[in-house]
């Protein structure tokens, strides 16, 4: 029997009823290195676990929550973000923040999030503008909202109000406090991985791995398969690029003819690239 590649488990976690995040992390991990595939992600799962077991019991209110996690993952543990952490890859790889305890915002919050989910906390994502945290209790009344970047220090309404206003220059709305879905959680993190990668050549497999499985998902982008197809004339198969971009211009022609137009020419000037 056929072992199941990362790509086929990933598109198969990715469509269960209730996606496993951390899961779907550890199989982005196990993409970006095989090495971390197999009893690296049994080994980062134990440890999710064990983090868990390390909570006291009968903690009720979200501030109590907030508090326990920050004693045990940020004080405990050391788990925590630096400036240099967005230059890493291994910032954005699940099995790797938890070996380094290191790791870009919305990395260390699934930390958070998983590890309080195992012990049962009311727990979610909030993918405030520029920067991931974590959020205790109802989302609807009462809760309180932790930063894992800085060890899952308690963020006042001010101190949220001005993390969203140093990104947007705007206001705080209210619809940014929404609880993140866990597919939006796992393709915002294959967002920065394509976004660190983007500036070097070198690194134009992994971007390509990343659209990849960001085409698994569920829901996703339509404009990604055409700037697969871009970097695919990038990276010199240019046969392969241009049929991307025609399948793309048929799919838009009948309703940006115009736009369709374009990438077709596009697509023409990648054969064209052959002579």
């Amino acid at each position: 029997m056929t072992t199941p590649s990362v790509r086929d488990r990933f598109a198969a976690a990715a469509r269960e009823e209730r996606p496993d995040l951390a899961e779907l992390c550890l199989l982005i991990g196990a993409e970006a290195d095989p090495a971390l595939d197999g009893p690296a992600c049994d080994l980062a799962q134990i440890e999710l676990d064990r983090l868990a077991g390390l909570l006291p019991y009968g903690l009720s209110t979200p501030l109590d929550w907030a508090n326990a996690l920050h004693r045990v993952l940020g004080a405990g543990h050391g788990f925590r973000g630096v400036a240099a952490d967005y230059q890493k890859l291994s910032s954005s790889l699940l099995q790797e923040v938890l070996r380094r305890r290191r790791g870009l915002p919305i990395l260390l919050s699934v930390v958070w999030i998983e590890v309080a989910r195992r012990a049962g906390a009311p727990v979610y994502g909030v993918a405030l503008p520029g920067h991931f945290v974590v959020g205790f209790g109802d989302p609807a009344g009462s809760y309180v909202l932790v930063d894992p970047f800085e060890g899952g220090q308690v963020l006042s309404e001010a101190d949220t109000e001005l993390m969203v206003a140093t990104v947007t220059g705007g206001p705080l709305e209210a619809a940014m406090l929404a609880p993140a879905d866990p597919l939006d959680i796992v393709q915002r993190i294959l967002n920065n991985i394509r976004a660190w990668a983007a500036p070097r050549p070198e690194h134009r497999p992994v971007q390509l791995w990343t659209f990849d499985l960001t085409l698994l998902l569920p829901r996703h982008p339509a404009k990604l398969r055409l700037q697969r197809a871009q970097l695919l004339v990038k990276m010199g198969d240019f046969l392969g690029g241009a049929a991307e971009m025609e399948e793309y211009a048929d799919v838009i022609g009948a309703f940006d003819p115009e736009s369709a137009a374009g990438i077709r020419a596009a697509a023409r000037g990648a054969r064209a690239m052959l002579n």
